[in-house]
């Protein structure tokens, strides 16, 4: 088993650079000043509610993969749980800044986030448990950070209710409790040398997917 010691040395060399990193991007140093075109914001929720049906597949594949293992299966059960309706989320928030049903029907992923959800959906299939949750500990520690950027920002300079952004403020706490348990599943199952090998990998991998497809949104919708 790894140690405590470990999921934080992973914490502290890659996921929290990581999460300075994306606070750095154009995104959200526009989106903090009020400055973020609304067609970006638009970028993000069509892309976000393409990702969140991906990963709802992804947890009932990984609930498959594990049945074996009642331990795993009843922790992607609750995931899929958790996760339902944030494509929902995704979309009130969309058509709260103009967007249209059609448009989430139209929209297909752009090339940075078809790479961040497949590395997402790669790590769920093919990667050992601790693996796949070093991606979910980025990804929920970077999601938890930036609905927290969205939340102050949007009721700040863009007068959106809590209604209309619903999905940053349930993100900004649940979130939280994703990560932990993200970081219990590598502490559990990351047991060998080269196992926490891979659960570096797969954090640096999703480092540069994640800052990615911040980028790839605000280049695409600009």
């Amino acid at each position: 088993m790894a140690t405590q010691a470990f999921v934080d040395s992973v914490i502290k060399e890659i996921v929290q650079p990581g999460v300075d990193q994306l606070m750095a991007l154009p995104y959200f140093t526009e989106l903090r000043a009020g400055k973020l075109s609304t067609r970006r914001l638009q970028g993000w929720a069509l892309q976000h509610y393409l990702h969140n049906h991906a990963l709802l597949k992804g947890f009932a594949l990984c609930m498959v993969k594990n049945g074996h293992e009642p331990e795993l299966f009843k922790y992607f059960l609750y995931q899929l749980n958790e996760e339902q309706y944030h494509p929902d989320l995704a979309k009130k928030f969309g058509l709260a800044i103009g967007l249209e049903e059609e448009d989430f029907a139209k929209a297909t992923p752009i090339f940075e986030c078809l790479a961040h959800t497949s590395k997402t959906i790669h790590g769920m299939l093919l990667g050992a448990a601790s693996e796949n949750r070093a991606s979910a500990l980025v990804n929920e520690t970077m999601v938890c950070r930036y609905s927290e950027e969205h939340i102050d920002a949007l009721r700040k300079h863009y007068g959106l209710n809590d209604k209309a952004i619903q999905f940053f403020i349930v993100h900004a706490v649940a979130d939280q409790e994703h990560t932990q348990m993200a970081a219990d599943v590598i502490a559990k199952h990351a047991n060998t040398e080269r196992q926490q090998e891979l659960v570096r990998e797969a954090a640096q991998n999703m480092v540069r997917f994640k800052i990615a497809k911040f980028e790839g949104i605000y280049n695409s919708y600009a």
